[in-house]
């Protein structure tokens, strides 16, 4: 029989603690909340049918104003595993670390509420994988994270997205997310952790390159499913366009920026056709305010950032070869990013290069902030 008793409480949390043994768990699932009762179901439906692992389910809400909370209630009565609902103010950071707070698992999976597994021993196989590297490494500094899928309404094959999916199996900066799943030890998380709350948005991505730098990225042994619903109803060149203007600013030390337009990623329930107008024509007004050499630095930083993403560019060019010969994402030769590596990239990493790819990415936001501004039209009054 499962039961529910009110746990620990204070001034900002009421912790609700469904059980149905006692057992310690080895895992703890931690996922944020926020007006996703339509994909919760499934979410415990996938962990329900995950076999071989002792774990429980930790779920933070923000807040939210749907249905959520009382679905989660609901499904923990019945769920086969161990369910914990907590809750503070909303913020994806701030709720994964209250999540972490509340787990009492060993070893931590931060998930989010749409992610679903094809491999019912998903997490027993990495689980595995993660204890059998920090068996062979000598130490606990590892990460792992899953290859990713985007579950589409469209059946048709899309280069952007298979773009994604491969760029989603490599280690490199920038390319790991909270929607391919972060599992490593509590102790690592102790030691990277906690989760940058400071902003709504990149809680993850900051993450992720903490462990980077600190330690070591594994890619686990199973498929993560994720809907592509935010970059459909988006659209996925406005949502990655505004993406990588985002990564830029955090990267170069720009918050600031990132705090004057809250609306940069809005929930996902009030998600709406991007226009980027608007906010290209903010970031100038933003940049413009500054004073005359700050903005000489700030180009020149971005062109810095920018010439040392430029990998992503040769990346391009071999998933458009295998994507057209209909090869499973990251299979085949990467040609051209070895070339890259090799050749291009040291001949570019200098001032010169830095400089010139500062002054490309100038001229591709005056135009871009052009074009976008021609396509928005009614937003000139």
């Amino acid at each position: 029989m499962s039961s529910c008793r009110a746990a620990r409480k204070d001034s900002r949390v009421q912790q609700e603690v469904y059980e149905k043994t006692a057992y310690k768990p080895e895992l703890s699932v931690i996922v944020p909340l926020y007006n996703e009762s339509g994909t919760l179901e499934s979410l415990f439906r996938t962990l329900a049918e995950q076999l071989e692992v002792l774990f429980e389910l930790v779920v933070c809400d923000g807040g939210s104003t749907d249905a959520s909370v009382a679905t989660v209630r609901s499904l923990a009565e019945s769920a086969p595993f161990p369910v914990t609902l907590t809750g503070c103010k909303k913020g994806r950071g701030l709720q994964l670390n209250t999540g972490a707070a509340a787990s009492r698992g060993t070893t931590l999976l931060f998930l989010h509420a749409d992610s679903l597994f094809t491999d019912r021993h998903a997490l027993r196989n990495s689980l595995d994988a993660l204890a059998a590297e920090i068996s062979a490494s000598g130490n606990d500094r590892l990460a792992g994270h899953y290859t990713l899928r985007f579950v589409r309404s469209s059946a048709t094959p899309s280069w952007g997205y298979y773009y994604y999916e491969c760029k989603a199996r490599l280690h490199r900066s920038g390319c790991i997310h909270g929607d391919q799943g972060l599992l490593l030890r509590r102790t690592f998380f102790n030691a990277v952790g906690p989760f940058d709350a400071s902003l709504p948005i990149l809680e993850d991505t900051r993450l992720a390159e903490t462990i980077r730098r600190k330690g070591k990225w594994l890619l686990l042994p199973a498929e993560l499913l994720t809907s592509a619903r935010r970059f459909e109803i988006e659209g996925l060149a406005e949502r990655q366009t505004l993406n990588a203007i985002i990564f830029n600013f955090a990267a170069i030390g720009r918050d600031d920026f990132l705090r004057e337009i809250p609306q940069l990623y809005s929930c996902q329930d009030r998600s709406r056709r991007l226009r980027l107008a608007p906010f290209f024509r903010r970031f100038r007004e933003l940049i413009r305010g500054l004073p005359w050499r700050e903005r000489l630095g700030l180009w020149y930083a971005t062109g810095a950032y920018v010439r040392g993403n430029a990998w992503q560019l040769a990346f391009a060019l071999d998933t458009r070869r295998t994507f057209h010969r209909g090869m499973p994402p990251i299979e085949g030769s990467a040609a051209f990013l070895a070339c890259y590596d090799r050749y291009l990239d040291r001949l570019t990493d200098h001032a010169p290069g830095r400089l010139a790819a500062a002054l490309l990415v100038r001229l591709w936001f005056e135009l871009t902030c052009l074009v976008a501004s021609l396509r928005d039209k009614p937003d000139h009054k």
